[in-house]
C-alpha cells in the first residue's frame, strides 16, 4: 500500500517492536503475556500482533499455552552454544555471498552499519548496538540473495541478540563486540569475499568465547 500502512508492514512493525522487547527483557524470559494485552500495549489491532506472535514462536522465541496465552522462552547457554555451531556456517556463507552479490547501494549501506556500530562501541551502548546489529542482519540477509541461508539464520537472531543483551555487561564489552560487527560489514561492502568469511569467523569466535564464559561462570539467568 502506498501509505506504508498495509497489513505485512503493520505485521513486520508488530514483530520488530516485540522482538526488541523480548531481547532487551521487556518481556523477561519465562514470562507469560496476552497477545490481546500486548496490541494495546503497541496501540495496534491483534491482527498483525497475532502475525508478529506467530513468527516469534517459530523462531522459538515465544512458545503458545493453550488457554494461558504466549510463554517468552528461557535462556540457556548449552543451546546457544548447540546453536552457534550452525549459525557459524550460515553466518560464514551470508557474509561471503553477500560481499559477492551486493549492489553500490547496499555498499553504502553496509559502510553506514559500520558507522552505526563504531558509534555504539565508542559509547558503550547496549542498546544502539542492538539496533545496529538488527540492521546488519537484515542487509547481509538481502545481499547475499539466498533466502533459504536468510530464513535459517533468521531463527538464530533473536536469540543470540538476547543472550549477548542480558550478559553483556559482566561477561562481553560493547565496544568489541562493535569492532568486530563493524569488521564484517566493511569487508562486504569493500566486495571482499575471502576477508569477509574470515572476519565473520573472527566474530564468531568471540560471541562463542562469550557464551562459554557464561556457562561456566553459571551466570545462565532466565532458564
Amino acid at each position: 500500500m502506498p501509505d506504508g500502512s498495509g497489513p505485512g508492514n503493520l505485521a513486520d512493525r508488530a514483530y520488530e517492536r516485540l522482538e526488541e522487547m523480548i531481547v532487551t527483557q521487556v518481556l523477561e524470559a519465562g514470562a507469560t503475556v496476552s497477545g490481546n494485552r500486548l496490541a494495546g500495549r503497541l496501540g495496534m489491532s491483534r491482527t498483525p500482533v497475532r502475525a508478529a506472535l506467530q513468527r516469534l514462536a517459530r523462531e522459538g522465541l515465544v512458545r503458545v499455552l493453550p488457554r494461558r496465552g504466549l510463554l517468552v522462552a528461557g535462556i540457556d547457554a548449552d543451546k546457544q552454544l548447540r546453536m552457534l555451531e550452525v549459525r557459524r556456517e550460515i553466518d560464514r556463507l551470508l557474509a561471503r555471498r553477500a560481499a559477492d552479490r551486493r549492489t553500490d547501494g547496499e555498499a553504502a549501506a553496509f559502510d553506514g552499519v559500520a558507522g552505526a556500530f563504531d558509534a555504539a562501541g565508542a559509547a558503550a551502548d547496549g542498546d544502539a548496538f542492538t539496533r545496529a546489529d538488527r540492521t546488519f542482519n537484515r542487509l547481509l540477509a538481502e545481499a547475499a540473495r539466498n533466502e533459504f541461508a536468510a530464513e535459517a539464520a533468521m531463527l538464530t537472531q533473536g536469540h543470540a541478540r538476547r543472550f549477548w543483551y542480558v550478559h553483556r555487561r559482566r561477561h562481553s564489552s560493547v565496544p568489541e563486540a562493535a569492532r568486530l560487527h563493524a569488521a564484517v560489514a566493511r569487508a562486504v561492502a569493500a566486495a571482499e569475499a575471502t576477508t569477509a568469511a574470515a572476519a565473520s569467523d573472527a566474530l564468531l569466535d568471540h560471541v562463542e568465547r562469550f557464551t562459554r564464559a557464561v556457562r561456566d561462570s553459571g551466570d545462565d539467568g532466565g532458564r
